[in-house]
């Protein structure tokens, strides 16, 4: 299945945007959503459980250099003002990431995207491949309730998904708390 749907170039200011990618050939081009009329919202939480249970397939985000660098290229969006960071989730095969763009997101999300591709690629010693599918599942948010129950869902996906017991467990997610160290 694929969503294509790409933030527009005009965007509303001072709005949240939840926005989901996943990794080339992840969601094979023969699976799509069951039968009859979705709207985008329940062929996103389709595809979010597809992700969530794979356990085959490229599955590249799961490895710790890999998903270090996809955190730290999302930290580095923030700092250097591309958005305002609100939430995020690193899984296996696709990352969730909930921010205030302070710029156009095709820009930032491509800039971010193709950063990680490449990156990923080196290290994986995959010069060449495609790594992220090009298109992204968007929503802007709508309000402050929408707000927190995008974040839950965001910091709970690695609980939902068996990676972690809770979300402060979960070191590729905003919600990480790492354990205090003890003082002897």
């Amino acid at each position: 299945m694929e969503l294509h749907r790409r933030p527009p170039l005009l965007y509303p200011r001072d709005k949240l945007l939840f926005v989901t990618w996943h990794l080339h050939g992840s969601l094979p081009h023969s699976l799509c959503p069951p039968s009859g009329k979705q709207t985008a919202g329940q062929a996103f939480v389709w595809m979010d459980r597809y992700l969530d249970t794979a356990r085959t397939g490229p599955l590249y985000l799961g490895q710790e250099p890999i998903a270090a660098l996809v955190q730290a290229s999302i930290h580095y969006g923030a700092q250097h003002l591309y958005y305002d960071l609100n939430a995020y989730a690193i899984m296996a095969n696709h990352v969730h990431l909930l921010v205030l763009p302070r710029t156009v997101p095709s820009h930032f999300l491509q800039t971010l995207k193709g950063h990680t591709a490449r990156q990923a690629n080196l290290v994986l010693h995959r010069t060449g491949y495609p790594f992220w599918q090009p298109e992204s599942y968007d929503h802007w948010v709508r309000d402050d309730g929408e707000r927190e129950s995008i974040t839950r869902y965001i910091e709970n996906n690695p609980v939902k998904a068996g990676l972690a017991t809770s979300v402060e467990d979960y070191r590729w997610s905003s919600a990480w708390r790492p354990a205090p160290r003890a003082v002897c």
